[in-house]
């Protein structure tokens, strides 16, 4: 008997024959780990950028899922506004995809962030809770859910980041036969 047989009598008792377990081979995962290289290899303002919106995103996680109105709330609060001004104010210095000279419809968001956030940080202040939270909301899916969505697209470095990178195109293209 070697070192992974093991004796299981069946329950009707009629052999005793010794169940061989065999692991399984390990499967190899079409998946690329994830690894941060493509980040950390990318512009300074690329790498801020995303760190500050990762941040952002997981504590406006936090935010949604704790009390309101707490003085932790409102520490949290102004340290997430300042990561949102940092995520917003630091994508001008990202100019990968140009529809409109070096601007693209992601800077529309940033311009969004810059204008809804005071308001919604004033509305707080007035004691304006539906439209505070009318705005942190909107602020919270649109440059943070689905603006990160878009980074998570083939050829985007948030994608090379999650995915891993993206495989070498063939040297005849896409119709190429195999050799």
């Amino acid at each position: 008997m070697t070192s992974h047989s093991v004796d299981v009598k069946r329950r009707s008792g009629a052999s005793s024959r010794p169940f061989r377990f065999r692991p399984r081979p390990r499967r190899e995962s079409k998946l690329a780990p994830m690894t941060l290289a493509p980040l950390l290899q990318a512009p300074p303002a690329i790498t801020l950028h995303a760190f500050a919106a990762l941040a952002a995103f997981s504590l406006g996680i936090v935010q949604f899922a704790a009390p309101k109105g707490t003085i932790p709330h409102r520490t949290i609060g102004w340290i997430w506004v300042i990561l949102m001004l940092a995520v917003a104010l630091s994508s001008f210095l990202i100019h990968q995809i140009r529809l409109w000279g070096p601007w693209s419809p992601i800077h529309l968001l940033s311009i969004f962030t810059l204008i809804t956030l005071p308001l919604a940080v004033w509305a707080a202040h007035r004691h304006r809770v539906a439209q505070h939270r009318r705005a942190m909301i909107s602020i919270f899916l649109g440059a943070l859910v689905i603006a990160g969505a878009f980074t998570l697209l083939p050829g985007r470095i948030m994608h090379d980041v999650v995915f891993g990178p993206a495989p070498a195109a063939s040297p005849g293209g896409l119709g190429a036969p195999s050799r």
